[in-house]
């Protein structure tokens, strides 16, 4: 199976879904008896960051699942829903589905051992630079 990706119709829909996630936050009037995403912001980030934790286990089991015989479009169902609790996050913090797509594209053309090595140097930078502050 190969993926097929069309970035205009995968951005719009990520970007219409925002906006709905957007239109349901407290500041905006979001109704929790009325809506589910406006339901998880007003329980707060500990609703939320739960709800990532679940799907992401989900997303892993569906996916070991397939690996021995099970329904591999369960795979896409479960990451679905890991998407769609990270937007809600994302909307609480202020981000959306174009900050993620912007730092990728940052990222293209860097391999991901290069990327997460410059991370660690970037953290040992700030470490070290904390210290310094703290002896001072």
């Amino acid at each position: 199976m190969t993926a097929t990706v069309n970035s205009n119709s995968t951005s719009d829909a990520l970007a219409r879904l925002a906006a709905v996630i957007e239109s349901r936050l407290p500041a905006r009037g979001g109704d929790p008896e009325k809506s589910y995403v406006a339901r998880l912001l007003h329980k707060g980030p500990d609703a939320f960051l739960k709800k990532i934790g679940e799907e992401a286990t989900e997303v892993v089991m569906a996916a070991k699942d397939a690996d021995h015989g099970g329904d591999r479009s369960k795979i896409v169902n479960e990451v679905a829903d890991l998407w769609f609790h990270t937007m809600v996050a994302l909307a609480h913090y202020g981000f959306s589905p174009s900050d993620v797509t912007a730092e990728l594209e940052r990222r293209e053309g860097t391999s991901g051992i290069e990327e997460k090595a410059l991370r660690k140097v970037q953290q040992r930078g700030i470490e070290e630079q904390q210290k310094g502050q703290a002896s001072e």
